[in-house]
Formats: structure tokens, C-alpha cells, sequence
């Protein structure tokens, strides 16, 4: 029979996971930091995942599938009840509760006072929101986009990332709006050297590094650039 199922374009969904929260059907899930329909059979065609998706990624379509089974849906939702714990807010595993123990010689007290660390931040605003798209500090500029959670989970950050870069900060799951049009505008205009994004590996931090792909190609220069993923931990677990 034909009923409308929604669609997935993986190339718009950014791993937020907004979308897996508004399914009441449990038919979606996040896989490889994307969502996937899991089944057909779950999904009851309403679109209530639709407005939660920051991307657009979601659509419906009409087309051959299995009924829709409402005592199938409730077993299924029973069983993934009783197998794990609810959701929390956005059922994003970015907001899963962990507790972090640092290392003993991270939390050991110096035998001596140690020097205070300076600051490598070279401009402000650094918000990526406020900052203005011709400011003068981006001429000939090697440029760092950090997601917020990166400064606060890497210890070295300013030392090892921040210095003699200019930095943007965001959060493209909370600042709610498209990086990319600003960071198309930015790189268009400017002649910056390279840029490093850092991102947590958290699914949802994926989308600033979408922005910075869209942003290269929509201003049409190929600069040099690179990604580098933080755990939640602190390590560097991908660059």
C-alpha cells in the first residue's frame, strides 16, 4: 500500500538529533552522526520531525510501504524503554551525562607557583554571531573556528590553537543559524591564509564543520584547512 514516509537527505543532516526526540514512533535513530529512518513500519507519516530540523534534511514522500502498525510501534518503543534509559532533552548523545576524572598528574599541585598563562586571543568580538564580516584583522589571517565546548574540555587550547590565529567561537546547535552565510561572506571578502575548525565529537558539533565546506565552495576559494575533533575527555581523537 502507499502511505507517506519521511526522507533523509544525509548530505543536509548535521547529527543534531533534534528530530530523534520528536518521533513519538522511535523510528528514527542516530547512526555514524546522522539520522536514519530505522524502520517503515515505525514511521506514521505525520511529519512531526519536520519543524525540529534546523537543516531542512527531513521531507515526506508518498510511496509503497508497509502498514503502519500502532501495536507494533508500542512494543517496540516497550522494549527500547526497558533497555535503556529515557532521553534527555533533544535525545542528542551530545547531552549524554558523564562524569570525568582528570589524570593524577593533571590534578596534583606544583611543587612551585606556576606562571600565569597569557591570553592568545588577538581580537574581540570573537563570537562568530557578532563578529563583523570586513573587520580589519582578517587580512592575511590564518583563521580558527572552535565549537564553545572545545576551550573548556582542551586544556592547551590557547597555546596550541589560539596563537597568532584569529578565532570565531559558536555553538550550531544553540546560536540557532546558518554559519554558513556568514563564513561565505568572511572568506569571500577576506584573504585569509588557512583556517582550523575544532569541534567536539559530539554528533551535533558536525554541523560547523558543514558550515566551513559550504562556506569554502559557496565563496569559491579553496583554502588550505583542516578539522580537529576533541573528545569529551579532553584528547585529541581526530585531526
Amino acid at each position: 500500500m502507499k502511505r507517506n514516509i519521511i526522507v533523509i537527505d544525509e548530505e543536509k543532516c548535521n547529527g543534531c538529533g533534534l528530530c530523534i526526540d520528536a518521533c513519538h514512533e522511535g523510528a528514527l535513530q542516530l547512526v555514524d552522526g546522522k539520522a536514519k529512518l530505522v524502520s517503515e513500519s515505525y514511521c506514521d507519516g505525520l511529519g512531526d520531525c519536520l519543524p525540529e530540523c534546523p537543516t531542512g534534511a527531513i521531507t515526506i514522500e508518498e510511496r509503497e510501504a508497509a502498514p503502519f502498525d500502532e501495536e507494533a510501534v508500542k512494543r517496540h518503543l516497550a522494549r527500547k524503554a526497558a533497555a535503556s534509559p529515557p532521553p534527555l532533552a533533544c535525545g542528542c548523545p551530545g547531552q549524554q551525562v558523564k562524569t570525568i576524572r582528570p589524570s593524577t598528574a593533571a590534578t596534583s599541585a606544583p611543587s612551585t607557583p606556576a606562571e600565569p598563562v597569557a591570553s592568545q586571543l588577538r581580537q574581540w568580538p570573537c563570537q562568530l554571531k557578532l563578529v563583523p564580516v570586513n573587520a580589519p584583522y582578517f587580512n592575511d589571517a590564518h583563521l580558527l573556528i572552535a565549537a564553545d565546548c572545545t576551550a573548556y574540555t582542551y586544556a592547551n587550547m590557547h597555546k596550541e590553537f589560539m596563537r597568532n590565529r584569529i578565532t570565531l567561537i559558536g555553538c550550531p546547535k544553540l546560536d540557532n543559524v546558518d554559519y554558513a552565510e556568514k563564513l561565505t561572506a568572511i572568506i569571500a571578502n577576506n584573504n585569509l591564509k588557512s583556517i582550523t575548525v575544532i569541534r567536539m565529537e559530539v554528533p551535533c558539533c558536525g554541523g560547523i564543520v558543514h558550515a566551513v565546506q559550504t562556506a569554502l565552495v559557496n565563496s569559491g576559494k579553496m583554502i588550505p584547512w583542516q578539522v580537529v575533533t576533541i573528545a569529551t575527555d579532553g584528547t585529541i581523537v581526530d585531526s
